[in-house]
């Protein structure tokens, strides 16, 4: 490991760069899910869209940013990951504009649409960015963690209120969120320019950093346990909640809510005792600790029938499976990409979004087959990660 437990610096102790982009990531979150977790409804109530319908726009969004992640890591690598995160914020601030003046069912479904490849210009870049400014471990990744977190309990939070005001306030609040993010680019644009900058980078070519990405096996294999990671945590938000709908019938919205907040705000609260914990143990041992919890949260589920309390011993068990296993993949990225190719290989790196589309489809059939094989291929499902994640020697130069 880089760092000894004796002289570890504590996560939270950021450099003036970490904490503009951990700021950024904060607003960005925020902004996401103020408005996405609502998405299905808006739709199904504004569109007249039937329930496939809906459920392929919203995932469209995280679909595209997914497939485009490559063509959006290339151009960063190539025009500079700021220049890029500049275009992407005008977009997101556009469309969610026109989202709150719109009403017009054909028109809210492209805008909808236009915010997945909004992220498309976003994401690689600001991971990129993030990558240039963190230790060799990638533990800032962690800090990121957390801010999707807090943006999961503060953001619905919000929305959710403004869903009920209208849907003018509903989009303009996201909105602001991200105009606040455009003006930090900006404001800090120097700053960040410099770190986008590395020697060398007018001799790379989109051909050649295609071809890199591609034949680093040690990426495809960490987009692939990535997937599978993706595929199980997906589990949560799609058949967790109808197995609980035929146990608990009416009450399930709000044992579920009350069971989605425990897992944010324990997630929050984990990451600076997994990372001190990682510290000691090294990533291989890490990420077979993170696939047994979640195993084991499987069992609770299971078990949730002979009471609810097993339901909420069952989210501790998760939420440290996913807290040592979501950021796992863009430290193993930051680790092995190097600088030219590195807007690329974060690019690639979303294609993992992927599972969030393989899990509920699988789920669904898996559910429909019974309790028993639903939780025995879940529970052992997340063990495929363990060889994709682990660390490797890097391949002898040829």
């Amino acid at each position: 490991m880089s760092a000894t437990e004796k002289g570890r610096a504590p996560l939270w102790r950021l450099s003036p760069a970490q904490r503009l982009l951990e700021g950024g990531a904060l607003l960005n979150s925020l902004a996401f899910f103020a408005a996405m977790p609502f998405a299905p409804l808006y739709l199904s109530e504004r569109t007249g869209l039937g329930k496939p319908a809906v459920g392929a726009v919203v995932g469209g969004v995280a679909l595209t940013a997914a497939f485009g992640g490559l063509l959006g890591g290339m151009i960063v690598d190539r025009l500079g990951a700021v220049p890029l995160m500049r275009v992407g914020l005008v977009l997101h601030v556009v469309v969610y504009a026109l989202l709150a003046t719109t009403g017009a069912a054909a028109a809210i479904v492209v805008l909808f649409l236009l915010l997945g490849v909004a992220r498309l210009l976003v994401e690689p870049g600001a991971k990129k960015l993030l990558s240039q400014v963190a230790d060799d471990e990638g533990r800032v990744f962690r800090v990121r963690y957390m801010t999707l977190c807090a943006g999961a309990i503060a953001g619905p939070a919000i929305g959710g209120v403004l869903y009920h005001v209208g849907a003018v306030a509903f989009f303009a609040v996201p909105a602001a969120f991200y105009a606040a993010y455009l003006v930090l680019v900006v404001w800090r644009d120097a700053d960040l320019v410099a770190l986008g900058t590395f020697s060398g980078q007018d001799d790379v070519s989109s051909r050649g950093s295609v071809a890199a990405t591609l034949r680093d096996r040690r990426l495809l294999t960490v987009v692939t346990g990535g997937i599978v990671v993706f595929f199980v945590f997906s589990q949560m938000e799609s058949m967790i909640p109808l197995y609980m709908k035929g146990r608990y019938g009416d009450r399930t919205e709000e044992y579920f809510a009350a069971l989605f907040i425990t897992n944010a705000v324990l997630a929050l609260a984990f990451q600076l005792p997994i990372d001190r914990v990682s510290g000691r143990l090294g990533r291989n041992v890490m990420t077979v600790v993170g696939a047994a919890n979640f195993t084991v949260a499987f069992g609770c589920f299971w078990a949730s029938p002979s009471g609810l309390g097993w339901l909420y011993v069952g989210i501790v068990f998760w939420t440290i499976g996913e807290g040592i296993l979501l950021p796992m993949p863009d430290m193993v990225v930051h680790e092995i990409a190097d600088d030219a190719n590195r807007g690329a290989y974060f690019g690639l790196s979303e294609v993992r979004q992927l599972g969030f589309f393989l899990g509920p489809f699988a789920g669904g059939f898996l559910l429909d087959a019974g309790t028993m094989p639903y939780f025995v291929v879940m529970a052992t499902a997340i063990f495929l990660c363990v060889p994709l994640l682990i660390r490797r020697p890097a391949p002898a130069a040829v």
